[in-house]
């Protein structure tokens, strides 16, 4: 009998005993190919250098606390991100994954106001149907019903704008730019509501991730949600945590949209699953405020810039940047999209395929002329998941598409090293577990 407390109480798990490249092995030797570990695996579960990395810092310091030493690692990888990073970002604070990123950004929005002066900034806006983490903070951003409700008298008091969700929220004879720029003056109108001297900061997902299906926005969005924080001076808070680190094609998904944020949180491929981390990387101007004014930040945790996890992602970076492996997402990704879209175009419940790079949703549907998304009581993305891990396929399905409540998805984030078979793999594999679920 195990004594883990598991995600789910009713489900027995596979035990994962070994992995190769895109694979996961289970303890009676089944192999499942990766395409939905939550966009974490960006380069598979052997690479020789990760884990080379581990084990040569390990055998030098598994451990130092920063309240009293910095580490090789940490500093170098900093120096790495930073390097490549957008705008004017220029320090990273690391923690240990993507729900103590967004804390971390949010406390540190509301600090840099209080240092220069604008104690009155306290007021977050994010949207509607976005996650950002599972803390209590993080979670108050997020904008998921279902996950915030049994909480709800927990959480921070944060609003939430429409997301930029075209395929569902686009009015008929709207162009996708027109869209676009309606959404985002949402945020305008939000913060005069509000008040624009209590706003503190924006945050939002360049892609959203768990929660709509790989949804990116629509181009211009992003600059005019840029051009709204720098009229108000809200900061712009980024969650990259599931579509940065290569995934949607750039290093920073932020790229693809031309626009920089003040603050920009990572994680999930930051690690590539060998190591527990993310980072809050922030701007000279906010990081300047901080130093010319208390000079302490007042937030931290015991596994802050751990010399393992920096050194493990450190070599997951370099090899991400040396290898071209963003660009290399971008272009197997195409490849997916076309291979999804030739098995899947013309299915009767498959409203959308859309993505960028490795980073691909399909929204499921009980029509498609309508849109109008499947039954709740059916249970389908719980049926899709069951169904192809007993295919051999590990994919991302989740409910509560539209509102929290209606509306099914599938999430796919193969890691960057996927091949052309494996491709062919991942299409056939889900469209047996599709028919499975459906049927």
């Amino acid at each position: 009998m195990s004594h883990v407390f598991p995600r789910h109480t009713k489900s027995v798990l596979p035990v994962a005993a070994s992995g190769d490249g895109p694979y996961l092995i289970d303890d009676q030797g089944k192999r499942y190919l990766d395409c939905g570990d939550a966009a974490v695996s960006c380069l598979g579960h052997s690479n020789p250098a990760v884990i080379a990395a581990v084990q040569a810092q390990v055998e030098k310091i598994a451990f130092a606390h920063t309240g009293f030493m910095t580490s090789q690692p940490a500093e170098a990888l900093a120096d790495l991100l930073i390097e490549h990073a957008p705008g004017d970002l220029d320090r990273v604070y690391f923690v240990s994954g993507g729900s103590e990123a967004t804390e971390a950004a949010i406390k540190l929005a509301r600090q840099y106001y209080m240092e220069i002066g604008q104690p009155e900034r306290c007021h977050v806006i994010a949207r509607r149907q976005s996650y950002h983490g599972n803390t209590l903070g993080a979670l108050s951003a997020g904008g998921n019903e279902w996950r915030r409700a049994q909480f709800a008298p927990l959480l921070v008091d944060m609003t939430h704008i429409a997301p930029c969700y075209e395929y569902a929220e686009k009015a008929e004879g709207e162009s996708s730019f027109d869209y676009g720029q309606r959404v985002a003056n949402e945020l305008e109108a939000e913060i005069l509501r509000v008040g624009p001297e209590k706003v503190m900061a924006f945050m939002a997902e360049p892609v959203v991730g768990a929660t709509l299906g790989a949804v990116p926005s629509v181009d211009g969005y992003y600059k005019r949600i840029r051009e709204i924080c720098d009229q108000y001076g809200v900061l712009l808070i980024l969650d990259e945590v599931m579509c940065g680190m290569g995934r949607t094609g750039h290093l920073f998904a932020c790229d693809h949209d031309g626009v920089a944020p003040d603050i920009l949180c990572i994680a999930k491929g930051l690690g590539a699953g060998y190591q527990p981390i993310g980072a809050m990387m922030c701007s000279a101007r906010i990081y300047a405020a901080i130093r010319d004014g208390s000079g302490f930040f007042q937030h931290g945790h015991t596994y802050v810039g751990h010399p393992v996890a920096t050194a493990a992602a450190l070599a997951v970076v370099t090899e991400l940047t040396t290898r071209n492996l963003p660009a290399r997402a971008a272009q197997m990704g195409e490849k997916l999209q076309s291979a999804l879209e030739a098995a899947l175009g013309q299915h009767p419940n498959v409203g959308d395929i859309r993505g960028r790079g490795l980073f691909r949703g399909i929204e499921l549907v009980a029509d498609r002329d309508s849109k109008t998304p499947l039954d709740p009581a059916l249970g389908t993305a719980a049926k899709v998941k069951k169904a192809a891990l007993a295919h051999g396929l590990i994919c991302y399905p989740m409910s509560g598409t539209r509102d929290g409540k209606y509306g099914d998805h599938i999430l796919l984030a193969p890691p960057f090293i996927i091949e052309d078979d494996q491709i062919d793999e991942l299409v056939t594999k889900l469209t047996a577990a599709l028919t499975e679920a459906l049927g």
